[in-house]
């Protein structure tokens, strides 16, 4: 079974003015679009057909280039527009604002640390929180498409937070002002999909 593209919950409109619709669409349907088909292409004919993409990328040869980059652009997407969501809850509450607060003081200083990951990661990437079995929690952030369940990346455990930093994430509206798209994603996190995918890992 091949790949789709997922299906938005929201309008492309939905995210202004944090993230502006023209980026959604194109983000969406030509850059996730690409990475879906590409992603087909190279594991079709191969052991890797009608794996789960958490099982291919687990299990994944680095030095495949075309599915590291595909398969990490495919999932890291995936879980992008999954996290946003402008009806959704604006708030960290229950076990993962305890394990948040356990590693990073308060939620202030957390946000600050992964705006710091986002921001200083040189070129295009991912900043990330990570979760470990146990539910101790990690920032971390990887470069191009790579994410945190690839082997030997940096940071391990199960992303359940991620922001795309590549300029055409954000290029369109805040140019080279990283730190303000970075700091605008904050306005639009649905921290109930994140909880949930914190229940799910740890």
């Amino acid at each position: 079974m091949a790949f789709e593209l997922p299906k938005l919950k929201y309008a492309y409109d939905a995210l202004e003015p944090h993230i502006d619709a023209k980026t959604m669409e194109i983000h969406h349907t030509k850059h996730h679009q690409g990475y879906t088909d590409k992603l087909n292409s190279a594991i079709e004919g191969t052991d890797m057909a009608g794996k789960t993409i958490e099982n291919i990328l687990i299990n994944l040869e680095m030095d495949n280039k075309a599915v590291r980059n595909n398969g990490g652009g495919f999932y890291n997407h995936s879980l992008f527009w999954e996290v946003m969501n402008p009806e959704g809850k604006k708030e960290l509450s229950g076990d993962l604002k305890a394990a948040i607060e356990s590693a990073y003081k308060s939620v202030d200083a957390f946000k600050d640390e992964f705006s710091k990951a986002a921001a200083t990661q040189f070129g295009s990437g991912w900043a990330w929180l990570c979760v470990q079995k146990g539910g101790k929690v990690e920032i971390c952030s990887t470069p191009n498409q790579d994410n945190p369940l690839m082997p030997g990346v940096g940071c391990g455990g199960t992303p359940i937070l991620g922001l795309d930093v590549w300029e055409h994430a954000y290029y369109l509206k805040y140019q080279n002002k990283r730190p303000d798209y970075i700091s605008a994603f904050f306005n639009v996190i649905n921290w109930s999909e994140v909880e949930r995918r914190y229940a799910e890992a740890k």
